[in-house]
């Protein structure tokens, strides 16, 4: 007792799931936390004694477990929401997305991102892996929330609506590093967008600034059929293969997407120790196809789980994304067995921290580790009777059975009121970048 250091926090609830090595699971648990650290996790009761000073959250229902992990999105993209559906991927980046990208501004990503923050948070997210514009305001707004985040501004050939020429976007990204290097939250990325957007002097280039700072090296990768047709027809290559000709693939890669690979493909990415981010929502939608996940998870790449952005899902619901998880590969396999419900909890939680690089410090709860930490409550319909808990996360729950979320050892929603955020004000914002928006493209 006298090595733990005295909490300022205890959460305690029916259940604990720490998603630990053993993925321990502990009856009428808890959690005490010390300023943004978790110093012990236990029962109930013998933290709730040993810490009698400590503030407490104490939920006779609740399920207690690690904050998700959003391994790939586009929070600002909320403001797109419903904007152009059912198109393919392509059309829908060019004569879309892309048109009305042109068009926007700092603030404008800023107030979307509250948006997304206050949907994620709301939903069981604690942290997220943006890439953007803008991604100064994205930060901003990240801090302003209270949530954890990788963030890089989006480089590609062409002129930015941020920064403008490319060599801008270098300078830009040089300014977000000195910017939030000691940031307790926020973690700068280099993001070029991907290999059709992006020349091999400048993925090479980049690559180089990610060694330097020690970063991720986040891209869009083999998304699509189109994509690898593309690239084939450009260099005689997949993306993949472009990329390891490039030299460019190793462990800082964090690789969106990966639906079109060869099995020497899949041998390559793991051999080089690139992470997946796999974002089956927006992939249905867009019918760009299956990333072959099993067949990575088989392979030992680790691969996390992402909504990718609301433009393309539409939200940024963890608990929908790891449904749809589940059944898209078992529907696709015609196998019921691929995809267990703890293989795709672990995406959510400590596979998306190994992909972040992460995992020493997120994705479970354990003494040292932050406190990014959920409370569910169970005391409803749809999670009633309760007999795999794995199995009633991935299945039966929802975004809206989240209660408490703290990040960092700060309680940023209790009782579902977000605490970090107005979020009336943020939706009355939001109405009116809407109906800017709509007078962006002409709409009534």
């Amino acid at each position: 007792m006298t090595d733990i250091k005295q909490a300022n926090l205890v959460v305690c609830g029916k259940y604990l799931l720490t998603q630990d090595r053993e993925r321990t699971i502990v009856a009428d648990g808890g959690v005490a936390i010390s300023n943004d650290t978790i110093v012990e996790t236990g029962p109930a009761a013998l933290l709730l004694a040993r810490h009698p000073a400590a503030a407490t959250i104490v939920e006779p229902h609740g399920l207690i477990m690690p904050g998700l992990i959003n391994s790939h999105t586009h929070a600002a993209m909320a403001c797109f929401r419903g904007l152009a559906d059912d198109l393919p991927l392509m059309q829908w980046l060019q004569e879309h997305i892309f048109p009305v990208e042109a068009k926007l501004t700092g603030e404008m990503v800023y107030h979307s991102t509250l948006l997304s923050a206050a949907e994620m948070i709301k939903s069981g997210t604690t942290c997220f892996c943006d890439m953007y514009l803008f991604a100064k305001d994205v930060a901003r707004a990240a801090d302003r929330a209270g949530m954890r985040a990788w963030i890089g501004e989006v480089l590609y050939d062409f002129p930015s609506p941020c920064y403008g020429p490319l060599e801008a976007g270098f300078r830009h990204l040089a300014e977000m590093f000195a910017a939030f290097r000691h940031h307790p939250l926020i973690t700068v990325t280099v993001d070029p967008h991907a290999v059709y957007t992006c020349s091999p002097e400048l993925l090479t280039r980049l690559k180089t600034v990610a060694e330097q700072h020690d970063a991720l090296y986040v891209i869009h990768l083999s998304e699509t059929r189109s994509e690898v047709q593309g690239t084939l027809e450009r260099y005689g290559r997949t993306p993949v293969m472009h990329l390891a000709e490039l030299g460019l693939l190793d462990s800082r890669v964090l690789a969106d997407h990966c639906v079109v690979l060869t099995e020497a493909e899949i041998e390559l990415l793991a051999a080089k120790g690139v992470k997946v981010a796999h974002c089956p929502e927006s992939n249905m939608k867009l019918a760009s196809g299956v990333a072959p996940v099993p067949d990575l998870l088989a392979a030992g790449i680790t691969v996390g789980l992402g909504t990718d952005g609301s433009a393309s899902n539409n939200d940024v619901d963890m608990f929908g994304e790891m449904g749809s998880a589940a059944l898209l590969h078992k529907a696709h396999r015609l196998d019921p067995t691929v995809m267990p419900a703890t293989a795709v909890l672990d995406m959510a939680t400590i596979g998306s921290a190994r992909a972040l690089g992460a995992a020493e410090k997120i994705g479970s709860l354990e003494a040292g580790k932050k406190a990014d930490i959920i409370v569910l409550d169970l005391n409803q319909p749809h999670l009633t009777p309760l007999y795999n808990i794995p199995s009633h996360l991935v299945y039966a729950a929802r975004g809206g059975d989240v209660l408490h979320s703290i990040i960092n050892g700060r309680v940023v929603m209790r009782n579902r009121q977000l605490l970090s955020l107005d979020e009336g004000a943020i939706l009355a914002k939001m109405a009116e970048i809407g109906a800017l928006i709509r007078n962006m493209r002409g709409q009534s």
